[in-house]
């Protein structure tokens, strides 16, 4: 167990060494109020509990985050766990590090009915402060990346709780924002306590055949740098390990054996430009025999979280398979942090816009879940959202949309616009008219048809929609319908009441009547309905 003034000594080097510009004095003083805050908390390993903030902070620095971001990191517990107030973040750091320590803090001083309230309200605010800034869930990653890697240390009931919950929401999480490198170790370190058993055979295999496995890459690698070499091409190549979680998913989704996984031997080629890459392609494809169907050009069709890479698998010297992933500097980069390597803050400047823009799934989601009330329902729906696989398809106009696999055209015209989707009546897949219930597929070109006179979607859609939020805009129309027959309903029984009590002329000229308590005195049927039925548009659509 390192010291926290080592950890804290190596992570001020490695900030001096991708931004020299650095606030250092800001830095120095959040250490301190940090550590003065936390003195004499303990940590369930026994560490002093500032080697907390110190290590998050270490993380960020890893990612090359800013001076702000690292102030928040050192400063994220304080105001949970100490007397330290926002107030006093705000008067001694200011308002930018204020809103990132209070994106991330929990909501933990507000009661709640059970578990389940809680962490819907606390992603519900986490994806708020995320959507305003993504420094925030670049620290809350951070924060669980940390606590994952010291949860040894705690009981067995939060172990599991606390992996299941990084497997569910925040690995997911890490994927969608392009950071891989903490994803697999968030997914490695959640299967550990989530099934002990398969975790460690799948080690004893991969240590016991370590050796021959090395070997093996050594050989292949030996015979792409001769080729690449002689093609006087600049490159970096290096063995690429497969995860265990990964490992774990194909055997057990595809019910195989750890022999029968393609890519558990995979090398990686770093190249200097596109052309290269592709040059690198026809190379290995020339040396090794390629398996059909195994080729994915992610540099062409990026991922939604800006993955860009070559994939393709191979027959090796021996017969057995290998996996060959070839990219560029910038791209190796952005596939290691994801949204944090276009994120970059120079000292009190702001983000890559188009970064932002590429993320725009974050404020779609918010949309989808601000106004929803059933705890369980936004936890679920939020988990479905994160781990959706993705079918790439295109607009007339040429603009990539990504969609969950499964997707058809109504979820298309959804995720346009919900006036598209209320108004859709056909749809052109690739020019041709098809059924809008058609699941689309990678490259499709989609053309949604609207009609003005349309009465709006079929209650048959709900079940055939493959998006959350499609099947929430639907289900708005229908609310939004059905509160304007409520409020058409409600004013005619309303009227005909105050009619046949002989109020209804004295109710047009007199305001004090129309209040909900005044009515009720003169003992109106049903009065209760009728004011339900008139919604939240109230008396004053009979004025």
């Amino acid at each position: 167990m390192e010291s926290v003034e080592k950890v804290y000594n190596d992570l001020i080097e490695r900030i001096r060494q991708y931004n020299p510009s650095a606030d250092f004095a800001l830095i120095q003083k959040a250490f301190d109020v940090a550590n003065k805050q936390h003195d004499g908390q303990m940590r369930f390993s026994g560490e002093p509990y500032i080697a907390h903030p110190v290590n998050v902070a270490y993380i960020l620095a890893e990612m090359e985050l800013d001076s702000a971001a690292i102030v928040a990191a050192l400063l994220h517990d304080v105001v949970e766990d100490t007397e330290y107030s926002y107030e006093q973040i705000n008067a001694d750091f200011g308002e930018e590090i204020t809103e990132l320590v209070r994106g991330v803090t929990k909501l933990t001083k507000i009661p709640y009915s059970t578990k389940a309230e809680q962490q819907a309200e606390n992603l519900r605010k986490m994806f708020m402060a995320m959507a305003k800034d993504i420094r925030v869930v670049l620290i809350k990653l951070a924060d669980r990346l940390h606590n994952m890697r010291t949860l040894r240390s705690m009981t067995s009931k939060k172990q599991l709780e606390k992996a299941c919950e990084t497997m569910e929401i925040y690995a997911p999480l890490a994927h969608r924002l392009g950071m891989s490198k903490i994803k697999w170790e968030l997914e490695d370190r959640s299967l550990r306590y989530l099934d002990p058993i398969a975790y460690k055979e799948i080690a004893d295999n991969i240590a016991e055949k370590r050796e021959s496995r090395e070997e093996y890459l050594e050989t292949i690698k030996t015979i792409i740098s001769n080729k690449l070499n002689e093609a006087n091409i600049t490159f970096s190549l290096e063995s690429r390990a497969k995860h265990f979680f990964s490992i774990y998913r194909k055997m057990y989704s595809q019910n195989i054996g750890i022999d029968q996984i393609y890519d558990l031997l995979a090398v990686r080629i770093i190249v200097e430009s596109i052309t290269d890459c592709y040059a690198v392609l026809g190379i290995v494809h020339e040396v090794f025999r390629p398996i059909p169907g195994r080729f994915k050009d992610y540099i062409a069709m990026p991922k939604s979280n800006m993955y860009k890479s070559l994939h393709t698998t191979l027959i090796g010297p021996t017969g057995t398979p290998f996996e060959v992933q070839i990219r560029t500097w910038d791209m190796h980069k952005i596939a290691e942090v994801g949204i944090a390597a276009h994120w970059k803050y120079k000292e009190g400047g702001a983000g890559d816009t188009e970064a932002d823009n590429k993320f725009g799934w974050v404020r779609q989601l918010l949309e989808v879940y601000k106004n929803t009330n059933d705890a369980e329902e936004l936890v679920t729906s939020l988990k479905t959202d994160l781990f959706e696989d993705e079918v790439f398809v295109f607009s007339p106009k040429g603009d990539l949309i990504d969609l969950p696999i499964g997707s058809n055209a109504i979820d298309f015209a959804y995720h346009i616009h919900s006036q598209i989707g209320d108004k859709t009546v056909g749809v052109k897949i690739n020019g041709k008219m098809r059924p809008i219930d058609t699941k689309l597929k990678n490259g499709d070109i989609v053309e949604v048809i609207t009609s003005k006179t349309s009465n709006g979607p079929s209650r048959d859609w709900l079940k055939i929609v493959a998006t959350n939020q499609a099947r929430r805009k639907i289900n708005e129309f229908f609310k939004r319908e059905q509160r304007d027959e409520n409020i058409t309903r409600g004013k005619s029984a309303l009227e005909r009441e105050l009619k046949r009590n002989a109020l209804y002329d004295i109710a047009m000229h007199n305001t004090d009547l129309w209040q909900p308590a005044v009515l009720k005195k003169y003992n109106l049927p049903n009065i209760d309905d009728m004011f339900a039925m008139l919604g939240y548009g109230g008396l004053s659509v009979l004025k």
